[in-house]
Protein backbone atom coordinates (compact mmCIF):
# COMPACT_ATOMS: atom_id res chain seq x y z
CA UNK A 1 0.00 0.00 0.00
CA UNK A 2 2.55 2.60 0.59
CA UNK A 3 3.57 2.17 -3.02
CA UNK A 4 0.20 2.61 -4.45
CA UNK A 5 1.03 5.61 -5.67
CA UNK A 6 4.18 4.44 -7.80
CA UNK A 7 2.27 2.57 -10.54
CA UNK A 8 0.77 5.64 -11.75
CA UNK A 9 1.47 7.11 -14.87
CA UNK A 10 3.39 10.41 -15.13
CA UNK A 11 0.30 12.47 -16.63
CA UNK A 12 -2.23 11.04 -14.19
CA UNK A 13 0.13 12.01 -11.23
CA UNK A 14 0.75 15.51 -12.34
CA UNK A 15 -3.48 16.05 -12.99
CA UNK A 16 -3.77 14.54 -9.56
CA UNK A 17 -1.42 17.48 -7.94
CA UNK A 18 -3.19 19.83 -9.86
CA UNK A 19 -6.78 18.87 -8.97
CA UNK A 20 -5.39 19.15 -5.65
CA UNK A 21 -4.23 22.10 -5.87
CA UNK A 22 -6.99 23.85 -7.40
CA UNK A 23 -8.86 22.04 -4.38
CA UNK A 24 -6.77 23.63 -2.02
CA UNK A 25 -7.07 26.74 -3.74
CA UNK A 26 -11.00 27.20 -3.94
CA UNK A 27 -11.07 25.88 -0.14
CA UNK A 28 -8.89 29.01 0.65
CA UNK A 29 -11.13 31.61 -1.32
CA UNK A 30 -14.17 30.09 -0.09
CA UNK A 31 -12.84 30.88 3.90
CA UNK A 32 -10.49 34.25 2.81
CA UNK A 33 -14.06 36.67 2.49
CA UNK A 34 -14.51 35.95 5.90
CA UNK A 35 -11.33 35.83 7.03
CA UNK A 36 -10.63 39.15 5.14
CA UNK A 37 -13.61 40.64 7.33
CA UNK A 38 -12.41 39.29 10.83
CA UNK A 39 -8.76 40.94 10.23
CA UNK A 40 -10.49 44.30 9.30
CA UNK A 41 -12.44 43.67 12.26
CA UNK A 42 -9.47 42.90 15.05
CA UNK A 43 -7.02 45.46 12.74
CA UNK A 44 -9.52 48.09 13.80
CA UNK A 45 -10.12 47.12 17.20
CA UNK A 46 -6.11 47.45 17.89
CA UNK A 47 -6.11 50.93 15.73
CA UNK A 48 -8.40 52.24 18.65
CA UNK A 49 -6.28 51.14 21.19
CA UNK A 50 -3.01 52.29 19.93
CA UNK A 51 -1.62 56.30 19.45
CA UNK A 52 -0.75 57.12 16.21
CA UNK A 53 2.92 57.21 14.50
CA UNK A 54 3.36 60.06 12.66
CA UNK A 55 5.17 62.98 12.89
CA UNK A 56 6.80 66.02 11.69
CA UNK A 57 9.91 65.53 9.26
CA UNK A 58 11.50 65.50 6.04
CA UNK A 59 8.48 64.64 3.68
CA UNK A 60 6.00 66.45 0.84
CA UNK A 61 2.97 65.48 2.62
CA UNK A 62 1.47 68.57 4.96
CA UNK A 63 0.48 67.14 8.74
CA UNK A 64 -0.20 70.32 10.50
CA UNK A 65 0.52 73.63 11.86
CA UNK A 66 1.89 74.74 15.46
CA UNK A 67 2.84 77.83 17.34
CA UNK A 68 6.61 79.36 16.25
CA UNK A 69 9.25 78.79 18.82
CA UNK A 70 12.40 80.67 19.65
CA UNK A 71 14.53 77.76 18.43
CA UNK A 72 12.78 77.89 14.91
CA UNK A 73 14.14 79.60 11.81
CA UNK A 74 12.11 82.49 10.90
CA UNK A 75 11.54 80.80 6.79
CA UNK A 76 9.44 78.45 8.40
CA UNK A 77 6.90 80.55 9.40
CA UNK A 78 3.89 80.28 7.35
CA UNK A 79 3.05 83.99 7.04
CA UNK A 80 -0.36 82.96 5.21
CA UNK A 81 -1.44 81.18 8.27
CA UNK A 82 0.14 83.47 10.89
CA UNK A 83 -1.99 86.64 8.98
CA UNK A 84 -5.22 84.76 10.56
CA UNK A 85 -4.22 84.88 14.24
CA UNK A 86 -2.36 87.02 16.51
CA UNK A 87 0.34 84.29 16.43
CA UNK A 88 3.19 82.94 14.37
CA UNK A 89 2.54 79.23 13.25
CA UNK A 90 5.11 76.68 11.67
CA UNK A 91 3.89 74.12 8.23
CA UNK A 92 4.93 70.97 9.58
CA UNK A 93 4.94 67.96 6.77
CA UNK A 94 4.80 64.38 7.88
CA UNK A 95 8.12 62.43 8.18
CA UNK A 96 8.23 59.71 4.97
CA UNK A 97 10.50 56.79 6.62
CA UNK A 98 8.29 54.42 5.29
CA UNK A 99 9.86 50.40 5.45
CA UNK A 100 8.54 47.29 3.81
CA UNK A 101 7.35 44.67 5.75
CA UNK A 102 7.27 41.02 4.46
CA UNK A 103 5.00 39.07 5.62
CA UNK A 104 4.89 34.78 5.85
CA UNK A 105 1.29 33.04 7.30
CA UNK A 106 2.61 29.16 6.94
CA UNK A 107 0.04 27.55 5.12
CA UNK A 108 1.65 24.15 5.56
CA UNK A 109 -0.70 20.81 6.25
CA UNK A 110 0.00 20.70 9.63
CA UNK A 111 -1.45 24.22 10.40
CA UNK A 112 -4.70 22.86 9.26
CA UNK A 113 -4.80 21.27 13.07
CA UNK A 114 -7.81 22.48 15.00
CA UNK A 115 -9.05 21.09 18.39
CA UNK A 116 -12.14 20.91 20.49
CA UNK A 117 -10.49 23.60 22.94
CA UNK A 118 -10.32 25.62 19.87
CA UNK A 119 -12.48 27.33 16.87
CA UNK A 120 -10.44 28.57 14.76
CA UNK A 121 -7.50 26.28 13.05
CA UNK A 122 -3.64 27.70 13.22
CA UNK A 123 -3.91 28.12 9.80
CA UNK A 124 -6.56 30.76 9.32
CA UNK A 125 -5.42 32.39 12.47
CA UNK A 126 -2.02 33.11 10.71
CA UNK A 127 -4.11 34.57 8.02
CA UNK A 128 -6.34 36.32 10.13
CA UNK A 129 -3.35 38.02 11.81
CA UNK A 130 -1.08 38.69 8.57
CA UNK A 131 -4.04 40.29 7.01
CA UNK A 132 -4.26 42.02 10.03
CA UNK A 133 -0.69 43.46 10.61
CA UNK A 134 -0.65 44.24 6.71
CA UNK A 135 -4.05 46.69 7.10
CA UNK A 136 -2.76 48.22 10.27
CA UNK A 137 1.01 48.72 8.73
CA UNK A 138 -0.34 50.45 5.62
CA UNK A 139 -2.20 52.82 7.76
CA UNK A 140 0.58 53.54 9.50
CA UNK A 141 2.46 54.59 6.52
CA UNK A 142 3.95 51.26 5.58
CA UNK A 143 4.79 48.89 3.04
CA UNK A 144 3.76 45.54 2.81
CA UNK A 145 4.20 42.69 0.90
CA UNK A 146 3.57 38.68 1.11
CA UNK A 147 7.72 36.80 1.37
CA UNK A 148 8.02 35.21 -1.58
CA UNK A 149 4.71 36.14 -3.61
CA UNK A 150 4.12 39.94 -3.91
CA UNK A 151 5.99 42.91 -4.21
CA UNK A 152 5.56 46.09 -1.62
CA UNK A 153 2.98 48.10 -1.71
CA UNK A 154 1.16 51.10 0.53
CA UNK A 155 -2.05 51.13 -1.27
CA UNK A 156 -4.90 51.52 0.98
CA UNK A 157 -6.23 48.47 -0.67
CA UNK A 158 -2.83 46.76 -0.03
CA UNK A 159 -5.08 43.93 2.35
CA UNK A 160 -7.15 43.23 -0.09
CA UNK A 161 -5.00 42.54 -2.54
CA UNK A 162 -3.00 40.53 -0.16
CA UNK A 163 -5.86 38.10 0.55
CA UNK A 164 -6.43 38.10 -3.42
CA UNK A 165 -2.40 37.06 -3.78
CA UNK A 166 -3.28 34.21 -1.09
CA UNK A 167 -6.20 32.92 -2.27
CA UNK A 168 -4.33 32.73 -6.15
CA UNK A 169 -1.16 30.99 -4.32
CA UNK A 170 -2.50 28.19 -2.46
CA UNK A 171 -1.30 24.85 -2.32
CA UNK A 172 2.06 26.65 -3.92
CA UNK A 173 5.36 24.99 -2.15
CA UNK A 174 5.70 29.15 -1.02
CA UNK A 175 2.80 28.70 0.93
CA UNK A 176 2.74 24.71 1.95
CA UNK A 177 6.17 24.22 2.75
CA UNK A 178 6.68 24.77 6.82
CA UNK A 179 9.72 27.21 6.14
CA UNK A 180 9.40 30.93 4.70
CA UNK A 181 11.26 30.86 1.57
CA UNK A 182 14.96 31.65 1.28
CA UNK A 183 14.91 35.14 -0.31
CA UNK A 184 17.22 38.19 0.20
CA UNK A 185 15.38 40.72 1.36
CA UNK A 186 16.71 44.62 0.94
CA UNK A 187 18.73 46.22 3.86
CA UNK A 188 16.63 47.75 7.12
CA UNK A 189 13.58 45.94 5.93
CA UNK A 190 11.24 44.22 8.27
CA UNK A 191 9.60 40.34 8.38
CA UNK A 192 7.09 38.85 10.00
CA UNK A 193 6.38 35.24 10.24
CA UNK A 194 3.35 33.35 11.36
CA UNK A 195 3.64 29.53 11.86
CA UNK A 196 3.93 26.90 14.58
CA UNK A 197 7.79 26.86 13.95
CA UNK A 198 7.62 23.24 14.76
CA UNK A 199 10.40 22.24 12.50
CA UNK A 200 14.22 21.02 13.46
CA UNK A 201 15.32 24.03 15.30
CA UNK A 202 18.69 23.38 12.64
CA UNK A 203 16.50 23.61 9.63
CA UNK A 204 15.05 26.93 11.32
CA UNK A 205 18.05 28.56 12.26
CA UNK A 206 19.58 28.05 8.67
CA UNK A 207 16.70 29.45 6.99
CA UNK A 208 16.08 32.19 9.40
CA UNK A 209 19.45 33.63 9.35
CA UNK A 210 19.77 33.55 5.56
CA UNK A 211 16.42 35.91 5.92
CA UNK A 212 18.69 38.07 9.01
CA UNK A 213 21.79 38.23 6.92
CA UNK A 214 21.28 41.77 5.79
CA UNK A 215 20.36 43.66 8.44
CA UNK A 216 16.78 42.26 8.75
CA UNK A 217 14.53 43.11 11.54
CA UNK A 218 12.21 40.27 12.25
CA UNK A 219 9.31 38.87 14.43
CA UNK A 220 8.24 35.33 15.18
CA UNK A 221 4.67 34.78 16.26
CA UNK A 222 4.29 30.86 17.21
CA UNK A 223 0.39 30.10 16.93
CA UNK A 224 -0.19 26.79 18.72
CA UNK A 225 -3.69 25.32 19.03
CA UNK A 226 -3.89 24.69 23.06
CA UNK A 227 -4.43 20.87 23.14
CA UNK A 228 -0.44 21.27 20.98
CA UNK A 229 0.64 22.83 24.25
CA UNK A 230 -1.43 20.84 26.95
CA UNK A 231 -1.42 16.95 25.25
CA UNK A 232 -5.20 16.76 27.19
CA UNK A 233 -5.76 12.97 26.04
CA UNK A 234 -6.54 10.36 28.30
CA UNK A 235 -6.75 6.59 27.25
CA UNK A 236 -6.17 5.10 24.17
CA UNK A 237 -5.72 7.69 21.22
CA UNK A 238 -4.67 7.27 17.57
CA UNK A 239 -2.28 10.17 16.70
CA UNK A 240 -2.46 11.29 12.78
CA UNK A 241 0.63 12.92 11.37
CA UNK A 242 -1.08 15.73 9.42
CA UNK A 243 2.24 16.40 6.55
CA UNK A 244 2.21 12.44 5.96
CA UNK A 245 0.95 9.08 6.12
CA UNK A 246 2.27 8.57 9.98
CA UNK A 247 0.08 6.97 12.29
CA UNK A 248 0.75 5.74 16.04
CA UNK A 249 -1.29 4.04 18.69
CA UNK A 250 -0.68 4.70 22.52
CA UNK A 251 -2.60 2.82 24.94
CA UNK A 252 -2.57 5.51 28.07
CA UNK A 253 -1.78 8.80 26.12
CA UNK A 254 -1.43 11.02 29.51
CA UNK A 255 1.11 9.12 30.22
CA UNK A 256 3.11 10.77 27.13
CA UNK A 257 2.14 13.75 28.56
CA UNK A 258 5.34 14.81 30.93
CA UNK A 259 7.84 13.57 28.19
CA UNK A 260 6.02 15.33 25.76
CA UNK A 261 5.71 18.75 27.39
CA UNK A 262 9.39 18.77 28.06
CA UNK A 263 10.22 18.05 24.54
CA UNK A 264 7.68 21.22 23.75
CA UNK A 265 9.69 23.11 26.36
CA UNK A 266 13.08 22.70 25.22
CA UNK A 267 11.96 23.23 21.64
CA UNK A 268 10.51 26.75 22.39
CA UNK A 269 13.97 27.97 24.19
CA UNK A 270 15.65 26.69 21.65
CA UNK A 271 13.24 29.13 18.87
CA UNK A 272 13.93 32.12 21.91
CA UNK A 273 17.34 31.49 22.06
CA UNK A 274 17.22 31.98 18.00
CA UNK A 275 15.38 34.85 18.03
CA UNK A 276 17.77 36.70 20.84
CA UNK A 277 20.69 35.44 18.26
CA UNK A 278 19.18 37.25 15.38
CA UNK A 279 18.09 40.40 17.58
CA UNK A 280 14.44 39.61 16.52
CA UNK A 281 11.53 38.83 18.70
CA UNK A 282 9.41 35.60 19.52
CA UNK A 283 5.70 35.52 20.68
CA UNK A 284 3.52 32.51 21.26
CA UNK A 285 -0.45 32.83 20.60
CA UNK A 286 -2.70 29.95 21.54
CA UNK A 287 -5.92 30.20 18.70
CA UNK A 288 -8.40 29.77 21.63
CA UNK A 289 -7.20 33.21 22.28
CA UNK A 290 -8.48 36.49 20.99
CA UNK A 291 -6.31 37.32 17.67
CA UNK A 292 -6.61 40.84 19.21
CA UNK A 293 -3.91 40.10 21.72
CA UNK A 294 -0.92 39.32 19.81
CA UNK A 295 -1.51 41.72 17.12
CA UNK A 296 -1.82 44.62 20.33
CA UNK A 297 1.85 43.23 21.13
CA UNK A 298 3.03 43.18 17.83
CA UNK A 299 2.39 46.76 17.23
CA UNK A 300 3.81 47.97 20.16
CA UNK A 301 7.01 46.57 19.56
CA UNK A 302 7.45 49.01 16.73
CA UNK A 303 10.49 50.87 17.48
CA UNK A 304 8.95 54.22 16.84
CA UNK A 305 12.57 56.15 16.46
CA UNK A 306 14.00 59.10 14.70
CA UNK A 307 16.17 56.71 12.70
CA UNK A 308 13.69 54.29 11.39
CA UNK A 309 10.82 52.11 11.92
CA UNK A 310 11.86 48.65 12.83
CA UNK A 311 10.22 45.20 14.66
CA UNK A 312 12.17 45.71 17.95
CA UNK A 313 12.38 42.96 20.19
CA UNK A 314 10.99 43.57 23.90
CA UNK A 315 13.39 44.50 26.64
CA UNK A 316 11.63 40.99 28.61
CA UNK A 317 8.69 38.70 27.99
CA UNK A 318 10.52 37.82 24.76
CA UNK A 319 8.74 34.36 24.88
CA UNK A 320 5.26 35.28 26.72
CA UNK A 321 2.44 33.87 25.76
CA UNK A 322 -0.51 35.60 24.37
Amino acid sequence: MANAGAAKSPDKSRKGTVFGLEGEAHALADRLPDLLVEAMRVSSTVAHGIHGRRRAGPGETFWQFRQFQSSDSATLIDWRRSASSDHLYVREREWEAAHTLWLWPDQSPSMAFRSELSAASKADRVLVLALASAELLVRGGERVALLGLSRPTASRKATTKLAEILAESAGLPVLTQSLPPAERLSRFSGVLLFSDFLDPLDAIGERLSYLAGNGVAGHMVQVMDPAEETLPYQGRTEFLGMEGSERWLADRAETLRPEYQARLKAHRAGLEDLAARLGWSFLVHHTDRPAAEPLLTLVMRLQDSGRDYRWAPAAANLGAAV
